[in-house]
This record gives structure tokens, sequence and C-alpha cells, in this order.
């Protein structure tokens, strides 16, 4: 199957958030343990993918070798293996590194680039026979931490950085061979932005027509991430915005040839489910019309009245309950809704 084919079948995705891309441990961000229990519930809800958070730097080793713990890669694969056991797609990233290690600059490149090919072998090395249900994905939000313009786009150097880290770690897995060496491969834009200086930026790693392009679209802002936005959603604008967005990213690269997967998206509980329902069901018809698998960003947080908590739970993992309902049935139907562009 092709990258497009591949995305068209990945279809609606749920992002394991908070759990193994935590700090400590992974309950270390109040997340229970995951259990396969857990994933069945995913599947049964209508989710088809699911995106696996992943920071590494706690539990690699000094260098050169830049040894993963065992214990780690061990867990990391349980995990993985619960939802391919569900005739599932996984997406498996490096979540946190550019917080750590992974600098966007010319002066860090090289070492940067040495420990990004050291752990991208190791992982590949691991998943070399699995199926292509099983796709990989080079960084999570690479950008200059700490800086000004690290939510704006960056500078032109971070960004030149940015497109040779994803090239790098796309070599490190392709040198691996077995089911590398074709395997799907999502590559992010700077921080991952939608924005027209990064996406305008992004260059696909070379002769690889199995790189997909990875977005996170927290869209509109104020209404999705803004504790202090607004809490309405769906009147005529709001669709025309967001379709605008959308059909930007469609025009430059899903009509090209190049497929696309929102590997985030989602809006926080500022007690208005009427309203968050109707955009994630958009939200989601929007994109799979035009050929985008979007992936709702769950970090098991749930705050009624408090946005500022960032409260973007839907499933209650410990209950295995889902705690906005009507956000759930709005993501599956929007899905089924979908037409072709």
């Amino acid at each position: 199957m092709t990258s497009m084919q591949i995305v068209q079948d990945m279809k609606l995705g749920w992002n394991l958030g908070n759990t193994l891309d935590a700090t400590g441990s992974e309950t270390g961000w109040g997340n229970p343990v995951t259990t396969k229990a857990m994933i069945n519930k995913i599947k049964e809800a209508g989710f088809r993918t699911i995106r696996i958070p992943v920071t590494w730097h706690e539990h690699i080793g000094p260098a050169p070798d830049y040894a993963i713990e065992k214990v780690w890669l061990n867990r990391v694969e349980e995990v993985v293996n619960y939802a391919l056991d569900n005739d599932m797609y996984v997406i498996l990233n490096a979540h946190h590194e550019d917080s750590t290690w992974l600098k966007p600059t010319y002066a860090s490149q090289k070492k940067s680039a040495e420990e990004l090919t050291k752990l991208w072998t190791q992982i590949a090395n691991r998943f070399k026979n699995y199926s292509d249900y099983l796709i990989f994905e080079t960084i999570n939000e690479p950008r200059p931490v700490g800086t000004p313009e690290e939510w704006i786009g960056g500078t032109h150097e971070n960004r030149d950085v940015i497109n040779q880290y994803n090239a790098v770690a796309v070599k490190a897995i392709r040198a691996t061979g077995g089911n590398n060496a074709n395997r799907h491969i999502l590559a992010p834009t700077i921080a991952a932005s939608a924005a027209a200086v990064a996406v305008n930026e992004w260059v696909a790693p070379p002769n690889d027509n199995r790189v997909i392009l990875s977005l996170h679209m927290y869209s509109p802002y104020s209404f999705s991430m803004d504790a202090k936005g607004t809490a309405s959603w769906g009147n005529a604008a709001d669709k025309a915005a967001l379709d605008a967005e959308l059909d930007t990213i469609y025009n430059k690269f899903v009509k090209n040839g190049r497929a696309v997967v929102i590997g985030e998206f989602g809006t926080i509980n500022k007690d208005n489910p009427v309203d968050r329902a109707a955009h994630a069901e958009y939200f989601v018809k929007a994109a799979r019309t035009r050929g985008i698998t979007p992936v709702w960003w769950d970090n098991g947080v749930f705050v009624s009245g408090k946005p500022e908590t960032y409260s973007y739970g839907i499933f209650n993992r410990k209950k295995l309950t889902w705690d906005c309902p009507e956000i759930l049935k709005a993501l599956v139907k929007g899905a089924q809704e979908q037409k072709a562009k």
C-alpha cells in the first residue's frame, strides 16, 4: 500500500498521551499503567489508529552508544502489541527529546544527529519485522525550546536543521533493513506546525515516497487551546476558517501525492460540550474529506470548569468509560461522514 492508501485506511486516531511520554515513569503525570483492556475499549469505540508518544531520553545511556534500557524498550513493545493485536495502526514516536538534547541549531547538529541515529537504529531494529500497521514518527514537535521563536515558526536555521534531522532519522530506519526498508514514516514540520512559514520550508527526506507529513492542528487556537479564549464554535465563519486551513494543506501536499496525518488535535474542556462536539465532528469530516487522518490528543485530564488545566481527556482509563461521550460520538460520526474531495 502507498502512504496515501495507508492514511486513508487509518481513518481516525487517538493519542495515549501523558503516559509513555511522561517524565519519571509511565504513571508520572497521573495516568494509570496502560493495559490491554484500555486499548480494547479504544478499538471498540471506533478508532482505527492509536498514536503512542514515547519519551526516550530518561532511558538512554551515555555516548557513544546511547543504549536504550532494555526494560523500557520491552515495555514500549508490549504496549505497541496491545494495539497491533487489535489490528490497529500504531504511530510510535520520539516525543520530548526536543526539550533536552535535540537542538535545531547548526552548533548542536552534529552531536544531536549522532544520538538521533543511534536512537532510531535501536528502535527500528527492535521492530524491523513488524508489519505496515506500525508507523514510525521521527520527532514530535522539534523547535527551539525557550526562544522567542519557539511557537512562531523558528528561524530559517531551525527549519533547515529539522529537515536534516528528519532525513537522518529516516536514513537510520531504512538502514536497518527488514520491513523498515519500506516502512511508512511520519516527519514533522518545525513544532509540527501548519503555519505557512513551517509548511513552506518543510522538505521531505530525499528519494522517499513513504514519508508522511506530520502536523498538529489545535485550530482555532482561541477555542481549542487558549484557556482564556472563546468557548463557542460552529458558525459559518468558524467552519470557513477551518476549511481554509485544511485546504491549504490539501492543495500543497495531498493533492500532489504527499500523505498527511494530523497527529494531534483536540479541544480543552470549557464546560461547552455541545460546541466541542460540533467542532470534533466537523474537524474530522473536513480532514477525512481531504484524505487526512486526524488523531485526537487525549492527555487523561478531566477537570470541568478549569480550562487552564488543559483537559483534553475524553476516555477515563481508570474506569474504562467515556467521560465525554458526546465528543466520542461526534468523532466517530465525522469519520463515517467523509466524502471524497
